[in-house]
Parts: C-alpha cells; structure tokens; sequence
C-alpha cells in the first residue's frame, strides 16, 4: 500500500476534529469540561493535519510523529479525568495527571534529547512505550468512569467510551503490535487516520448527551432522514455497480442479458425502499432514537398541528381534528367521540379509515356510565390496545365495547379533557412499523389532546351562540308583530268602548271610521312586513308640517294636550307618512306618560341647512344621561312595566335611520326631556342623487 494512501484518512481525521473543536468553542465559555474537551479536539486536530502531511510526503519523523501522539493522548486522558473526577479514585487521578505532567515535560525538551547523547532510536522506542502506557491508561479511566457512574449515567456515557475507547484501543494494538514486532507495521498507521473518522461522530454525540459538557448542535431532522436516504441510495446504487460489473465479468455469453435483468431487479428494488412508508418510517424512528433526545421535532409538530386546524376548505373541525392529532404519529385515521346534547353518551363525530367489522355508524357511541369513559375520566390514561388486550387487568379489567374490538388495526384510545372534565375521546389505527408507545407520545398525546379539546368546546359554544341568534331574531319580530298589534287593538277597544255613548253622535262615527282606517294600515303593514314586503315602506315624498299636524291630532285626546308652533317651515322629506306619522305620535304619547296634566308638551319644526327637524318638548320626571344612554333604546327595556313592551322607542330610532335621518335626545332629571327626529329634507336628497323609485323596493 502507498504510503500517501492515508493523505484522505487523515485529512478527514483532522476536519472531523476540526469541526468538533469549533463546536466545544461555542460551549467552552458556559464549561470548564467542555475547555478540556476543546483542547483534545484541539490536539487531534494538530495530529490529524501533521500526519497527513508526513504521509503527502511519504515520510515520518520518528521523534516529531512520536511526540504528537503523546500530546493528543495525553490531552484526552486530561478530558476523562475531568469528566470523571467525581467516580475516578484519588490513585487514578494523581497517576494521570503524573504521567501527562512528565510527559508533557519530554515533549517540551524533545529537541535538546540528541545533545544529551540520546540517540533517535532509543528516544522513538522511549516515546512508543509511554503512548503505550497512555492508551492503557485511559481505556482503565473509561472502564473506571463507566463502571463507577450510575446506571442512567451509562447510557449517557456509551458514546464516549465507543469514541474516545476506539482510539486508545486503535493505538494500544497498533503499538503493541511494534512492541512485539519491534518497529511500526505502516499499514495499520496508514488506516488509522479513516478508523478516526468514523469514531468522531461518536464523540460528537457524546458530548451532547454528557451533562456539563454539553454542545447545543442542531441539525435538521430533515437534513438528516433526506441526507440518510441519500446515502443510503448511493451505497445501494454502487452495490449494483459492483454486482453489475461482477456478472459482466463472470457471466460469459450471457453477461449482457443477466446484466439487464440485475439491473432492471435491482432498480426496483431501489424504488420500493424508497416509497415504502415502513423504510422511512423505521429510518425516521432510527434517527430520532440515535440522534436526538426527543423522539419529535416539536416545533415542526406544532406547527404542522396548528396549520391542519386552522384550515379553511374543510370546515369540519371534527375531521380537522382528528387528521390533525394522526398526522403527528403517522396514523392513517380513527375515530373522534364528543357528548352529545344531554352529555349522556360519547357519538361518533368523525372518521377517518375506520370502519368497526361488529358494529354500523349508528352505534358508534359510548355511554358516559360505561367503565372505559369512567376510566378516562377519572385516571385520564391513554389505553394502549395491544397491552390491554395482553392484560386487560392493568386497566381494571374494563370490556372494551363492541365497535372497539372490531376495529382490528385500533392502537391507542386517548381521552379529551377539559381541565379535568370529559368531553370527548380518540381513538388512533396503528401506523407502520415499528411502534412503539413511549412516554413521549403519551405526553404529546395528552397535551394537543386537551388542545382539539378547548377548540371542540368553542365550537359547540359559537354553534349555540349562532343558534340563539336565530331565535333572537324570531323573538324580535314577534315583539315587533306585538307592538303594532297592541297599539291597533288599544285604538278598536277605545272604539267599542266609546261607542254606547257616542253612538248617534256623527263626529264621533267619523272619528270611528278613522281609528279603524289607522288600525287596518297598521295591520296591512304588518302583514306586508310578513310577507318580505318593503320594510321602510311606501315611500314618497311627503309634506313635514302634514305628518306633525296628523300626529298631534291622534293625541289630541290625553292631556297635558301636545301644542303647534305658530308657522311651520315650508319643507317635505322623503318618508312613507304613515310610518312617519306613527314615529311622531309614539314620541308625544310618551312625552304625555312623562309629564303631569298641568305640564306641557311642545312641537317644534325648523329647518337647518339641509335638515329637517322636529323636536317634541315636554316639562315632565325627564331622564338622566345614563338611562338614555344605556336603557332608551334597549328593545325590550320598558319604564311602564306591564303596559310596555319597551320597543317604541327603539322603532322609532331605527325606522329614522332606515330613511337615512338619525334621533337625538336631551334631558334632565325633574326638568324634562327634548326628544328630536332629524331628516334630511326633499330637496338636499334630490341634489345627491337619490333614485326615488327605489326607495320602494323590498
């Protein structure tokens, strides 16, 4: 073997360490192991770059190569005993720190050892035998360190003692190999620069499990599973290179055939490795277990959940989810249960690939009383399926209903809480293999679990908020249905009422006539609003001081007794007058409720700019700023308890708006209240354009 053939081994070597030192320099400052640890680096690095170019240049100094390999064992024998000076006895300490100590002091007089008489040979072997003793001294400080550490501590500590164990072990057989055969054998120093390649990533994991001596080192869990399957990929591919050329070669007249047909087999064999979901299922598993304390990537994970719930197209948020919480341990599907309305039973809301052998959909349920919704309820586990099955009396020996023991490929049974109440339960299929079921998929389980737990309970909330809404709005148009009907049954029952006295009397017949008239307007209206029919009305353009006049006059009968203004302004609105006329009359009667018989109750019309407005004035109790604020205008918030409905006033405002006008109110308690109906006037609503015809549409 050429001597430059170890140029790559240890080049690699020393790039390896490389990066790890400038790993251990980003934790040095939070670690004083971790400095100890920087400097083997360090070390290794030197060693690794000198050898390779002693090797480039197809020769070693004795001596120079000898004292390097002191330097880079005695500095990781520094780094052990720092790691393990709490386990490692005094004896091992004090022996390390001795033979480091007078060792370190020979490589510092190496240069001067010829001017002592001491010739190059002697001074090699001199140097060969303490790298020996230095690579039996530390594999005795890993041994000491890994048998005197607790036993969780081992499994942290099998890393380095690969990593770290494999030099000193490399070196002890290579020296004592020349011990034996008095001189280095220079193949086996050639390979040991690629042997240190491979230990380097072990060290690189030891230090990430190593308490104290920790590296934040992140790498993608994707880089690593794609970079995994590409390397995975061209190790097959060039195992079909070579089994290519192996036929090609020794197949004879038949090569070119078999050559195909290999080729051909071996391709599709590349493909099914690659798209099985099994294959990158178990290399996602292998990664995660051998490269990473967590067996997810919880950032990834949550993000992924969030974006699957937060979906817009599919507005199912049962289906949501449940995909949402099986995408995360690759399961194909389930089943979500959520309490039905009396919160008696646990129904099926979702579905995913699953379909009960022993049961149909509509007995997908499970009563709240039942031992297994008891079980969850109260211990909140999560019931593995294959264990249940093996023993059910882990879990009280519960019977797992029907539809559960149908679903062959069920895995785990999960409940959903809220804090510590019941509402829902999951049941997950089994993804590919391998699965296992560890305390991480637990945790994770149960955390998202009381996630999709909060969101199922906001949407049944603002599912019955919707639903209350609709009976609002029922409600609200019965109270509108029951307002005008009071008021036209007070005006025919004052005509019945009035009637024996009046009987003969001729005005009074006309005035009957005109009750019944106003009454049969508010009903007809009432059925047309029924009917989907224009809600502002029949709309028109109507004269102001005509509606006031007509308005007065309907209340004309109930003291104190409403008075005009002297001159009315000449000025007409756009309005269905009856409405209007109906909105200015209930204003008067409640400011005659409001005022005593000897008060006052003034109309005034004036017109500003563009504005119409008129004012109903009375002396009455008035109101304070709080109540008009808060109580005026609340439908159903009446004053006059059992005669009022509280929603005229509350018409009036929205009828006036409709229009396009808007109520203001002013008033002080004990001194009276200034109720005003601004409308912009015909004119103003002509010059910006207003298509009269359609303010009669429905």
């Amino acid at each position: 073997m050429p001597l430059n053939i170890a140029v790559g081994g240890y080049a690699a070597a020393a790039f390896g360490a490389a990066v790890l030192s400038v790993l251990l320099a980003v934790a040095a400052v939070r670690s004083p192991r971790s400095r100890l640890f920087l400097l083997a680096a360090v070390g290794t690095t030197a060693w690794g770059v000198l050898n390779a170019i002693w090797a480039a240049r197809s020769q070693v100094p004795l001596v120079a190569g000898a004292v390097l390999e002191i330097v880079k064992t005695g500095t990781w024998i520094l780094a052990l005993v720092g790691i393990g000076a709490q386990v490692l006895s005094r004896f091992l300490r004090l022996l390390s720190y001795t033979a480091c100590a007078v060792l370190f002091v020979l490589v510092i007089v190496s240069p001067s050892l010829a001017r002592l008489g001491l010739d190059i040979e002697t001074a090699r072997l001199m140097f060969a035998r303490a790298s020996l003793a230095l690579s039996l001294l530390g594999l005795v400080l890993l041994e000491q360190i890994y048998r005197n550490s607790l036993f969780a501590a081992q499994r942290q500590l099998r890393f380095l003692v690969i990593g770290v164990g494999g030099l000193f072990a490399y070196d002890l057989f290579m020296y004592s190999q020349a011990e034996l055969l008095r001189g280095l054998e220079f193949g086996v120093w050639e390979a040991r620069g690629y042997f240190a390649t491979l230990l380097i990533p072990m060290m690189v994991m030891a230090l990430r499990l190593l308490p104290g001596a920790a590296v934040d080192i992140f790498v993608s869990r994707h880089v690593v599973f794609y970079t995994g399957m590409i390397f995975g990929i061209g190790a097959y591919m060039a195992s079909m290179a070579l089994g290519g050329y192996y036929i090609r070669f020794f197949g004879g007249e038949w090569s070119t055939e078999l050559q195909a047909i290999f080729f051909a087999a071996a391709l599709a064999g590349l493909l099914f490795l690659a798209y099985s979901l099994s294959v990158r299922r178990y290399l996602r598993v292998f990664i995660s277990k051998h490269f990473y304390r967590n067996k997810y990537d919880y950032r990834e994970e949550w993000l992924r959940f969030i974006e699957t719930l937060s979906q817009t197209h599919d507005a199912d948020v049962y289906r949501k989810s449940l995909r949402a919480i099986a995408q995360i341990f690759s399961s194909p599907g389930g089943l979500l249960f959520t309490l039905d309305e009396d919160g008696r039973r646990l129904v099926a809301m979702a579905a995913e690939n699953a379909t009960p052998a022993e049961a149909p959909g509509s007995e997908l349920q499970l009563p709240i009383a039942d031992p297994l919704a008891r079980l969850l309820a109260e211990r909140q586990w999560i019931v593995d399926i294959d264990e249940f099955r093996r023993d059910p009396s882990e879990y009280g020996g519960v019977a797992l209903p029907p539809w559960l023991t149908g679903l062959d490929n069920a895995w785990i049974v999960s409940p959903l809480l809220d804090a510590d109440r019941l509402i829902g339960l999951l049941v997950l299929l089994r993804p590919p293999p391998p699965v296992t079921l560890t305390y991480e998929d637990r945790d994770l389980l149960k955390t998202v679990g009381r996630h999709v737990a909060t969101l199922l309970l906001h949407h049944e909330v603002n599912r019955k908020l919707a639903q209350s809404r609709q009976f609002e709005a029922y409600n609200r148009l019965t109270a509108f249905m029951m307002h005008d009907l009071k008021n036209s049954v007070a005006q025919l029952g004052l005509v019945v009422a009035n009637a024996e006295r009046h009987r003969q009397n001729p005005e009074f017949f006309d005035d009957a006539i005109d009750t019944v008239r106003n009454a049969v307007e508010r009903l007809r209206r009432l059925i047309d609003q029924l009917k989907g029919a224009a809600a502002k009305g029949n709309i028109r353009e109507v004269a102001l001081d005509s509606v006031v006049r007509s308005a007065a006059a309907r209340c004309g009968g109930s003291a104190p007794v409403p008075t005009l203004p002297d001159r009315f302004p000449t000025v007409s609105v756009w309005a269905d007058a009856e409405q209007l006329t109906t909105g200015i009359e209930h204003v008067i009667r409640n400011a005659q409720d409001a005022t005593p018989e000897t008060g006052t109750v003034q109309l005034r019309v004036e017109t500003i700019g563009s504005k119409a407005i008129v004012s109903v004035v009375d002396s009455g109790c008035g109101m304070s700023a709080d109540f008009v604020r808060t109580r005026l205008f609340q439908p159903f918030d009446s004053t006059k308890q059992a005669k009022g409905m509280g929603m005229g006033a509350y018409q009036v405002r929205d009828y006036i708006r409709m229009i396009g006008g808007d109520v203001e109110v002013q008033s002080v308690p004990g001194q009276g209240t200034t109720f005003s109906i601004i409308l912009p006037t015909a004119v103003a609503r002509d010059q910006v354009g207003v298509d009269r015809p359609h303010l009669n549409r429905a």
